[in-house]
């Protein structure tokens, strides 16, 4: 082999290495992809949506690297998160990213009764918000099927949830919905501890958060350390089984602001 091929081929190796250092650097520091891969968000965040996460907006902890490898001990540059935010965290057992809102802060207290919110012992205002719709078919990836209020409804038929608008003591305001009664509509009163927070999921009935305990698959009091950074805008979204295929994008969630 010439020198000028060894040169060629060092030079594309030295390429190619820095190329994969500026990226770990920028989605350690700054945004990281995140897909959206399960209903538990709707109609906020929809299954394919494809988001980048905003790394600074809380700081940086060993779970803001890869595989949580950065030798970081609690949080530096730590900044608070609103109530309201949507928030992606690392799982504290599981080692998976989730992505719920926080509607529980350090000394709140949280409980939920007959499907509604109540934050220190006062009732979150819900107003009507008509219904969401969508299509009763395999979603996503996992092919997983849409929870319906007017179940059953067959292959193709059209799934109905109620829509509510919640807002928070803070003015934030989000759609929740609504599909049935069940235990997660009646729960305990949990008092969040000093340095955790309590979350949950928009689809209230189609979700694992706080108000489970993470020995059955539940989020629980979320430590500060495992927050990631927030999901701010929506880049595109795919209603197929892959982001990859371009012809099932939705074309009204393109650069869609997270509310």
């Amino acid at each position: 082999m010439s020198n000028k091929a060894k040169e060629g081929i060092a030079e594309t190796v030295r390429t190619v290495a820095w190329a994969l250092v500026i990226a770990g650097v920028f989605r350690t520091l700054f945004f990281q992809p995140f897909w959206i891969p399960s209903g538990s968000m709707k109609d906020t965040l929809l299954i394919g949506d494809f988001l980048f996460v905003n790394k600074m907006a809380y700081g940086y902890s060993r779970y803001s690297c890869p595989l949580a490898l950065c030798p970081i001990p609690g949080r530096i540059l730590a900044s608070e998160p609103q109530r309201g935010d949507v928030v992606v965290f690392r799982h504290p057992t599981t080692g998976a990213d989730f992505i719920k809102r926080l509607v529980g802060l350090p000394g709140d207290k949280v409980q939920v009764k007959d499907g509604i919110l109540y934050l220190n012992d006062t009732m979150v205002p819900q107003r009507d918000g008509g219904t969401f719709e969508e299509v009763f078919e395999p979603q996503g990836s996992q092919k997983s099927l849409p929870r319906c209020q007017n179940a059953p409804v067959g292959l193709g038929g059209t799934c109905i949830n109620e829509r509510k608008i919640e807002t928070l003591p803070n003015g934030v305001e989000h759609a929740v919905l609504n599909t049935d009664m069940n235990q997660a509509d009646n729960t305990p009163a949990f008092t969040v501890p000093a340095g955790n927070y309590f979350f949950m999921g928009d689809n209230r009935d189609n979700s694992m958060d706080s108000r489970f305990s993470q020995d059955v698959g539940g989020v629980g009091y979320l430590p500060a350390e495992y927050l990631i950074g927030r999901a701010d805008r929506i880049m595109f979204s795919s209603a197929g089984r892959s982001l990859f295929f371009f012809w099932t994008w939705r074309s009204d969630r393109f650069f869609k602001a997270v509310e």
